[in-house]
């Protein structure tokens, strides 16, 4: 078996148990509200004011968070875990 550091095995246990809304910031949850909205990444970030770069960051989080790898399915999960509005 591998060796993982403690460090490592406290990280990727960090988030088991967690809630779906738990596992999103604040800000990844205003992002993926604006997503279902069908925002532009640019008009996400001009509502924000933060850099359309910081958006894509978010979106990218937001993703690998929900392990979800669409559009389609991140509205689905997002949705049925009572994450939009």
């Amino acid at each position: 078996m591998p060796y993982v550091s403690p460090e490592i095995t406290r990280m990727l246990l960090t988030d088991i148990g967690k809630q779906p809304e738990e596992l999103l910031t604040a800000r990844e949850r205003e992002v993926l509200n604006l997503i279902a909205k069908e925002y532009s990444n640019k008009q996400i970030a001009d509502k924000l004011f933060i850099s359309e770069r910081t958006v894509e960051t978010h979106r990218k989080n937001i993703f690998r968070k929900t392990n979800t790898s669409t559009l389609v399915g991140l509205i689905k999960y997002a949705f049925a875990n009572n994450l939009i509005q």
